[in-house]
């Protein structure tokens, strides 16, 4: 999404401001450090920086300091400088739910005096609510991946084997059928898109492809067929395929 953001923006005053969510990070990574990053990234522009820093000075003048308002405040500055923004924020489920809310909020204040924003942001249905009830007036679209992409990634997978002798023609064949039949027969937790009012609510694709790789990786770090025979049943049996990817 933001090879294709860069791209097709070939206009020096269009600037485009990433985040991504990390749960290995989640305490660091509060409201306050989400914007300060979006921000950082806006005013390595020279005219962007300057702005910012005028309206800076201008609210540190003002009684006791009140009208500092810091990161929501210089953001807003930053957009204002510039004619067009894309903030483009990756895994939002993955932000602790006491960052999440101060993030949304500040993200729907700064939206609605920023007609030059636009946002894309990503994240699993638990996320869903919050974000229709901020931004109003969004239109759904369900996508789905095709399983034969799927398949073909499944068989890419199993092309970069190390260990050769741990693989039959029969064996190959059943983890590409099992796998496939049990992938397309889940029923996938769907994700969220967002860009600006507009919500894209997928079937996710990365979830399928995620489970994939973490099943297949499994059953290739076995190092004898039968082994490996074993922990294909296992992975692929009952609700534990599921599991994989909620334990990862």
């Amino acid at each position: 999404m933001i090879d294709d953001l860069c791209d097709g923006l070939c206009e020096e005053e269009i600037a485009i401001a990433m985040f991504y969510c990390d749960f290995r990070d989640q305490r660091e990574q509060t409201a306050t450090n989400i914007v300060g990053a979006i921000l950082k990234q806006l005013v390595v522009r020279g005219k962007v920086l300057e702005h910012v820093q005028k309206a800076f000075q201008r609210a540190k003048n003002e009684v006791g300091g009140r009208g500092l308002r810091l990161p929501d405040m210089m953001l807003k500055q930053a957009i204002a400088a510039l004619p067009r923004v894309f903030i483009c924020i990756d895994a939002l489920d993955e932000c602790l739910p006491q960052h999440l809310l101060g993030l949304l909020v500040s993200l729907e204040d700064t939206l609605h005096e920023s007609p030059g924003m636009r946002m894309f942001l990503t994240g699993r249905p638990q996320v869903q609510a919050e974000i229709e009830k901020r931004f109003t007036g969004s239109v759904i679209v369900p996508i789905s991946p095709k399983m034969h992409d799927i398949e073909r990634y499944l068989e890419k997978k199993l092309e970069m084997d190390t260990e050769s002798d741990a693989m039959s023609d029969t064996l190959r064949a059943d983890i590409l059928r099992v796998i496939s039949q049990r992938i397309s027969g889940m029923c996938v937790a769907e994700s969220l898109v967002l860009i600006s009012c507009l919500i894209l609510h997928l079937l996710t694709m990365v979830f399928r492809f995620l489970l994939v790789s973490l099943v297949t990786d499994a059953i290739l770090g076995e190092v004898t067929i039968s082994e490996r025979k074993r922990k294909l049943d296992e992975m692929t049996k009952g609700n534990h395929l599921g599991d994989v990817y909620d334990n990862s």
